[in-house]
């Protein structure tokens, strides 16, 4: 808790005396001054409590920044794995079946020939 937090609270809970005294002697002015000390209070508490959760996020970050770092490296490594692993799998069904792959590569060049030059007339 900080300081905002602490005295925003305390302020806060004044107010609510001090309208409940004004209410119970009837007494406008107090009743007026609670509930403006009440708003202060509470808004100052607001202020304190946003500004330790900020605190407490820029604390972390280091860890969190680490943390993520490590599991990118363990992505990137199950990437390239699995990455190795299809080719070699692409590599022997090449070699298994030279033919098919032939016809596929000459039908890929030709249908990309056909779309970056399109018909001539």
């Amino acid at each position: 808790m900080n300081k905002d937090e602490f005295q925003g609270g305390v302020r806060y809970a004044t107010g609510k005396v001090e309208k409940a005294v004004g209410d119970v002697v009837d007494h406008r002015g107090l009743q007026v001054d609670g509930v403006v000390d009440q708003v202060a209070g509470g808004a100052q508490h607001s202020y304190g409590r946003v500004r330790a959760i900020i605190e407490d996020a820029i604390e972390s970050a280091p860890a969190l920044a680490e943390e993520a770092q490590a599991k990118l490296k363990t992505a990137g490594r199950q990437v390239a794995d699995r990455a190795q692993q299809g080719g070699k799998v692409a590599q022997r069904t090449v070699e298994d079946q030279p033919l098919l792959w032939a016809a596929g590569a000459a039908l890929l060049g030709y249908g990309l020939a056909w779309l970056l030059h399109g018909r001539r007339g």
